[in-house]
């Protein structure tokens, strides 16, 4: 059966999808939008937002809705951590919302609800979502047009592009063969929501290092705290099983980190999975006809809590593009390929700066740790690199992004 044609077919439902619907949706286009799940569950990922994503989100129309769903700003940053003295932490303490103007901070809210609210957004604005879909094929170039089966039947939607907005193992980049570069595993991310974490203050994050885990700290509000901690990959996962949300909560039972009581007794709330913590990228997500967005596109290390953030620029770029022109050729893209090859190589040298800091734990990197923490107290500057999450990769001096500036730091 053949549907009336559309301008853009989405072929993902998630955040980004559905922000880029909303967003392509209220600028005057008609949008469908294929989503696989008939529900979103806890999968463990983004629920940071890092200033510059909100940023993003304020400009497509996401950042209230959001903020009505229970989005929670976070104001301060406290890196509690073993090369460090509590007070020495305290005294360098990070405020967040003093990083951009207009953004009060990081933005945490469950994913789940994020995707629900953006998904809604999209509705509301007049695209059209289909959920419960499968089989889904199509032909790019000139004349797209996109097949699949929803609700027992074969349809087809023909339009004037596709979007790939179906996350990592995106069925769009495997169909046209988009080449996805990957750095080398080498350590693991785990995650859990909680809640009853009253004591915990709710307008403070926290991360840092102690023994063998990269912990990280992200109140939600009203007691409910996601916990992530990176840790080194020898061959399996820990935190596994169903004593596994235990073990997590025990590992953050941490003397040094004022209220970490908090969270060690804290209740979880949804499933404990770790997931891999490396950089993966494609070069050019384009290509006649379609374009790649989010996660398809490539990602950055969840170390940096980038994911989100990374998925609202692509959807601003390409919503801007498509909003902007009557015509549509690969060539209008041109600017979003450059712009986001060279965002996600800050990104990956900024991933690679923390890895080295907080996700080493061999004595030699202990030792390493120690010198890095000298050299930016040394020449500030150094310290800039790491800002880079929270301002983002644009607002960071490009002379910084260099073998020579990365060796100065991490040599």
């Amino acid at each position: 059966m053949a549907d009336k044609p559309q301008d853009v077919v989405i072929i993902g439902g998630g955040i980004g999808g559905s922000a880029l619907a909303g967003y392509l949706a209220s600028g005057g286009l008609k949008v469908t939008v294929l989503e696989q799940l008939e529900s979103f569950s806890d999968r463990v990922r983004g629920e940071w937002m890092a200033p510059w994503g909100v940023a993003e989100a304020q400009r497509i129309g996401l950042y209230e809705p959001f903020m009505a769903a229970g989005g929670h700003h976070l104001t301060h940053s406290i890196g509690y951590d073993e090369a460090l003295p509590q007070e020495v932490a305290e005294a360098a303490q990070m405020d967040l919302g003093a990083i951009l103007p207009g953004v009060p901070g990081p933005l945490c809210l469950e994913h789940v609800i994020m995707q629900n609210t953006a998904m809604e957004t999209a509705r509301r604005a007049g695209a059209e979502v289909l959920r419960g879909v499968s089989r889904v094929t199509f032909t790019a170039g000139d004349h797209p047009s996109v097949f699949f089966e929803h609700a027992g039947a074969a349809r087809e939607v023909r339009c004037r592009w596709i979007i790939g907005a179906d996350g990592r193992s995106s069925t769009v980049r495997r169909q046209l063969g988009f080449s996805l570069h990957e750095d080398p595993l080498d350590h693991l991310i785990v995650g859990l929501l909680l809640d009853g974490a009253h004591d915990w203050p709710e307008n403070r994050q926290s991360v840092g290092k102690f023994g063998d885990i990269h912990y990280l700290v992200f109140p939600q509000g009203k007691g409910k705290v996601r916990i992530y901690a990176d840790y080194a990959y020898q061959g399996q996962a820990r935190f596994n099983g169903e004593n596994g949300a235990q073990q997590l909560l025990q590992a953050f039972d941490l003397p040094a980190v004022p209220n970490s009581k908090a969270i060690a007794s804290g209740r979880p709330i949804g499933p404990c999975r770790s997931f891999p913590s490396q950089d993966a990228w494609v070069d050019d997500p384009v290509r006649q006809g379609v374009t790649l967005i989010g996660d398809a596109a490539g990602y950055n290390d969840p170390i940096l809590g980038q994911g989100l953030s990374i998925t609202l620029r692509d959807v601003r770029m390409v919503g801007d593009i498509l909003r902007g022109s009557a015509e549509w050729t690969t060539a209008l893209f041109d600017d979003y390929i450059n712009e986001r090859k060279e965002r996600l190589r800050r990104l990956r040298i900024t991933s690679r700066i923390a890895t080295t800091l907080f996700a080493r734990f061999e004595p030699e990197d202990i030792a390493r740790r120690g010198r890095i923490f000298q050299r930016i107290a040394a020449d500030r500057s150094l310290g800039l690199l790491l800002t880079t999450a929270y301002a983002g990769p644009e607002r960071i001096p490009s002379r910084l992004f260099t073998d020579e500036s990365v060796a100065a730091l991490v040599a």
